[in-house]
């Protein structure tokens, strides 16, 4: 097959191009590198599988090539203000990525009869009143509010991809995807892996704010990344949540975190930063991946952070 992935030199979407690939298929990658990082894909150059294509996809899109599947990627992530990849200070480009890039990208395969998938979220289910959370829940989602700018552009674009199924009958999948981590990261991301990995790197104290207790469910990205490969040649065309359903707590990830870097520095605890709707807890329900897809995953926590470890002491040049 012949796939094009856009966002393909995010994190996701270059394990993405990595899975394909080693898999057989050819890849076309798509990127504008407004977040994506051009050495996430540099080691394809030169393979005969890959090519890439420099766009944005809010603009029309036009591929040269057949393709036999269409995955959309790409999207800012970050929830994390801090961070200059994070949708709160990408707002527009978010939304239009989730808006005129899903229209696009559906374009695309409808004009090429090919299959689409769309890279959905938990953070559509917003600060959510069911937990575990599962796929027939609704969300609870402030519309106007700071993260609406993501939350709302993947709730709308989940609801394109279904529009352009029941209308034009376009064969398509939804992944849901929760809190995933690994290599190729952005180190300066904002969120919990990454500033608990460098601050624990560096010698220094892990902050924790709040005391500890919220909860996040972490997913190795190479358990998220079979889930999807499975997914895009399943049949299944209803939204799939893909993520770890083993809930961790921010305090016991910190210390888990100081064992495995064998940091001493301990943990301090500041004020709580909350941003409105920011889930207190988050755990996917993934009884649909595990019948539908035979998927469950099989990296634990602390296998995955050891994995994760030799990145992040690269990009930060420590030993």
């Amino acid at each position: 097959m012949r796939i094009l992935i856009t966002g393909a030199a995010g994190f996701l979407g270059s394990h993405l191009c990595d899975k394909f690939i080693a898999e057989g298929h050819a890849v076309i990658g798509m990127d504008n590198f407004v977040t994506g990082n051009p050495q996430n894909i540099a080691h394809l150059a030169g393979n005969p599988l890959f090519s890439f294509i420099r766009h944005d996809v809010s603009n029309f899109i036009f591929v040269p090539r057949p393709v036999d599947a269409v995955l959309h990627f790409a999207s800012p992530a970050s929830p994390n203000s801090a961070s200059p990849y994070g949708y709160l200070n990408l707002p527009i480009q978010t939304m239009k990525a989730g808006a005129l890039g899903t229209h696009n990208t559906l374009g695309v395969a409808r004009a090429h009869k090919a299959r689409f998938l769309l890279a959905s979220t938990s953070e559509i289910y917003g600060d959510p009143q069911e937990h575990p959370q599962t796929e027939s829940y609704w969300g609870h989602v402030n519309p106007i509010g700071p993260r609406s700018v993501y939350d709302e552009a993947k709730r709308f674009a989940e609801a394109l991809t279904m529009a352009y199924h029941r209308t034009h009958g376009i064969d398509t999948r939804i992944v849901r995807i929760f809190n995933t981590y690994g290599p190729r990261m952005h180190i300066d991301d904002g969120r919990v892996v990454p500033n608990f990995l460098k601050q624990a790197l560096c010698g220094e104290a892990l902050t924790v704010y709040g005391d500890g207790t919220q909860t996040r469910s972490f997913t190795y990205v190479d358990d998220l990344i079979d889930g999807i490969y499975r997914l895009l040649f399943s049949a299944y065309t209803e939204p799939v949540n893909i993520g770890n359903d083993t809930e961790t707590s921010i305090l016991e990830f910190a210390e888990t975190i100081n064992r495995l870097t064998d940091n001493r520095s301990g943990i301090t605890f500041q004020p709580a930063k909350r941003i409105e709707g920011d889930p207190q807890r988050r755990r996917p329900d993934i009884t649909r991946a595990c019948e539908v897809l035979n998927w469950s995953p099989s990296t634990t926590l602390e296998n995955g952070i050891i994995k994760t470890i030799p990145y992040f002491k690269e990009k930060l040049g420590v030993s």
